[in-house]
């Protein structure tokens, strides 16, 4: 299992938009096949950087989530109300795998 967090960096006049954005994200990510962990939007702290998490089996099942994604009305919509408001200053993806486990208490 790989876990992709994706680290944005927005515009923090727009983080509503971002927010609207996730939303979106979270309907049509699960629906074309990745565990979506979720969208986090600032709280606290630095007001530009955003995150998205999912997980997905492999990179052969994320190109295939890729392309999936990019054929679903909603994920089509999401990506040009992106580029159409311009919220999203700079994004970055990294696949990262689960060096912790088991989680529990040690023997």
């Amino acid at each position: 299992m790989l876990t992709c967090i994706i680290r944005y960096q927005i515009d923090p006049t727009k983080r509503a938009d971002f927010e609207t954005y996730a939303r979106n994200w979270g309907q049509a990510i699960p629906r074309n096949g990745a565990d979506l962990i979720g969208y986090f939007a600032p709280h606290e702290g630095s007001s530009t950087l955003a995150y998205g998490i999912y997980n997905i089996p492999s990179l052969a099942a994320y190109e295939t989530y890729r392309a999936d994604l990019a054929k679903d009305s909603l994920g089509q919509e999401n990506y040009e109300f992106a580029q159409r408001r311009k919220f999203i200053l700079r994004e970055d993806r990294t696949f990262l795998k689960l060096a912790s486990a088991p989680h529990g208490e040690a023997t």
